[in-house]
């Protein structure tokens, strides 16, 4: 007894932020002289490191050449460096190499800074919000820009500070999401950060360096300390709200080749290449790196790591995870879990073309049996629900079309369960998640229709009052399910990019927030809100066990436009019994079967109250149209 009570009360202490612990170092900085190593060819003629005063223009305050010992060139700089900036040059253009922890304005040379003084006030007693389970995540994802750049009273529109600041705290801890997906937030190339006076978007998929803070969604991009500060008091306000930060981290290609970092120290090492000598493009973005090479995979272990020790980030998606070798993940999964077990790891299961490895040795949906602890999203669910990925007219379920396979398949996260006939599920031929934490349960997310969007593009003259009724339901659906629930930020104020599919480079006025809609449309955001409530106060929707879920997850005879499933027998010690859920998509009221009963509304007409909104006796429920039923006995 005294030991489950022990386990207990470590399970419920947060997670101390470890010490810092970093491995290759390019630049090791010490008052009296600054030491200098690069991973370049042993062939190359001659290898140097230049001294900037200034972070762009100027000429060099001294060139040092490189000293080779195998594929690890060393210089010695004496003399006090700090506030100085450098480049690497083994001939083909200045860089700031590839380890790189700041950078000066559009990242173009290192910085030479002390982290230490770059730690906000508390930084040395921040800690992570408790996870016991990834059950328990609610993943909002958020791109800093988007969220902030019309909200009327923000302080600082479109920065890192945004979400310090009050408005935007109570907003995430009134709507009930503890984790935050931040869109790529290192420096990347395709905003100029010289010229933020003019209008600049990007999602931030086209990295540079991939280490440091993106300086246009700082207050100074020219002052390297500014950025590292701002992003860390970001990240502790948010701790301090008790909700973890995800980093979306986009190993999987470089912006260019010619010019990136990678080539321009060790040309060819990273990427992959086809047999007949072409660059292989998996990414879809002209490159694919090679995480099966030994430095290649070492860089992404240690960023990753760098990432966790100094800025304290709880959990990482992997862009396009589908382009890394299995064994990379995995050892990233067991670096992880060393630091911190809690850290929450998923990615996109799937490239976005052929990559130079063959299929079963990536990191594919397919293959997340080989890679324990470890999601990937469900396009099963999220197709399903609302239509094909490749055509935004055509609709899913919600839209009349026979999806109830690839639905219940999506609410018992992805695992092997009796009653989903897996010849009937769209996409998968097989269960493809070990436990139901391996999946990511969503129906949108930023590249892609927002869900409203895609509502209207799929149903023909869609009136707003039905279009709420769909919209509402699919989170429902989303939010009961066993997987791990992800959501994009403005879904709870019915956000719209104006039918625009891959905004990635939209004006603000596509891609912002529109923050009047929370007072023009209430009842979405209440109904948002107390969905995740729901599911929070009640383990049975997040078993977190394949095991538990093929128990307790009973799928109820329902029509076709129907899914009902029953959560039975106090599910993950809940305090009630039996949990029922139906979700009608039909424009007609339907009536299923259920085990007889004196029953609970919970959710009814799109309204969610937890104290009961009604009561039902008997064998049979009735659904309203387009709606969920949530009842318990």
């Amino acid at each position: 007894m005294k030991k489950v009570v022990l386990f207990l009360l470590l399970a419920m202490m947060t997670t101390a932020i470890p010490a810092q612990s970093f491995d290759f170092q390019e630049v090791s900085y010490a008052p009296e002289r600054t030491v200098f190593q690069l991973f370049a060819p042993a062939d190359a003629k001659a290898v140097k490191v230049r001294i900037y005063r200034e972070g762009l223009g100027g000429k060099a305050l001294k060139t040092v050449k490189m000293t080779r010992q195998g594929d690890i060139w060393t210089a010695e700089v004496k003399g006090n460096l700090k506030g100085r900036f450098y480049t690497f040059d083994m001939g083909r253009g200045e860089c700031p190499g590839v380890f790189a922890k700041a950078v000066g304005v559009n990242g173009k040379r290192g910085a030479i800074v002390t982290l230490a003084d770059t730690d906000p006030q508390g930084w040395d007693k921040d800690q992570r919000p408790v996870c016991k389970s990834p059950a328990d995540l609610v993943v909002y994802e958020l791109h800093h820009r988007d969220f902030s750049i019309a909200r009327p009273d923000a302080q600082h529109p479109g920065k890192f500070l945004a979400l310090t600041e009050p408005w935007a705290i109570d907003h995430l801890k009134s709507l009930g999401v503890n984790a935050i997906h931040i869109l790529p937030s290192y420096d990347y190339g395709s905003v100029d950060e010289t010229h933020l006076d003019q209008p600049q978007y990007n999602w931030g998929y086209d990295p540079v360096n991939y280490n440091v803070p993106e300086g246009s969604y700082s207050t100074d991009p020219y002052h390297p300390e500014v950025r590292i500060l701002e992003f860390k008091q970001m990240v502790k306000a948010l701790h301090d709200a008790g909700i973890r930060i995800i980093l979306d981290v986009v190993y999987n290609h470089t912006y260019d080749i010619e010019h990136s970092n990678f080539q321009r120290t060790y040309p060819d090492y990273y990427y992959r290449k086809t047999a007949d000598g072409q660059y292989s493009n998996g990414s879809g973005c002209g490159n694919e790196t090679a995480s099966e090479q030994p430095m290649m995979r070492r860089f992404m272990l240690e960023s990753v790591k760098y990432w966790m020790d100094e800025y304290h980030i709880d959990g990482f998606r992997f862009d396009l995870m589908g382009c890394h070798d299995i064994e990379t993940m995995n050892q990233i999964r067991q670096m992880v879990d060393a630091i911190d077990p809690t850290a929450f790891i998923y990615g996109e299961g799937w490239s976005a073309g052929a990559c130079a490895l063959p299929n079963d040795q990536l990191g594919m949906k397919a293959n997340i049996l080989k890679m324990p602890g470890i999601a990937a999203f469900s396009d099963e669910i999220r197709d399903a629900l609302r239509g094909p990925f490749s055509d935004d007219t055509k609709p899913g379920w919600l839209g009349g079309v026979n999806e109830k396979e690839s639905i219940k398949f999506g609410i018992a996260g992805a695992i092997r369960h009796p009653q989903v006939k897996m010849k009937k599920v769209n996409y998968a031929q097989k269960a493809w998640a070990l436990e139901p934490t391996q999946m990511m349960s969503y129906v949108s997310c930023h590249d892609d229709m927002c869900l409203v969007d895609r509502l209207k593009a799929s149903i023909p003259s869609l009136e707003m009052e039905e279009l709420i009724r769909l919209d509402l339901l699919a989170q429902t659906a989303v939010f009961t399910s066993q997987g791990v629930p992800f959501m994009l930020s403005g879904e709870e104020l019915l956000r719209t990019k104006q039918g625009v599919h891959n905004s990635f480079e939209s004006p603000d006025s596509i891609n912002h927030l529109d923050w009047s809609n929370k007072a023009k449309y209430p009842q979405v955001f209440d109904y948002y809100k107390n969905l995740i409530a729901l599911r929070k106060h009640h383990p049975a929707f997040r078993l977190g066990s394949a095991d538990l879920v093929r128990k307790h997850l009973e799928f109820l005879d329902s029509p076709a436009e129907v899914v009902a499933f029953r959560l039975k027998n106090y599910a993950g010690r809940d305090d009630w019994r039996n949990i029922i859920v139906i979700l009608n998509a039909s424009r007609k009221a339907q009536s299923v079967a259920v085990p007889a009963g004196i029953y609970t509304e919970v959710c009814c007409d799109g309204v969610i109250n937890e104290d009961g909104l009604g009561t039902i006796t008997g064998d049979k429920a009735v659904v309203s149209a387009q709606s969920a039923l949530i009842l318990h006995d």
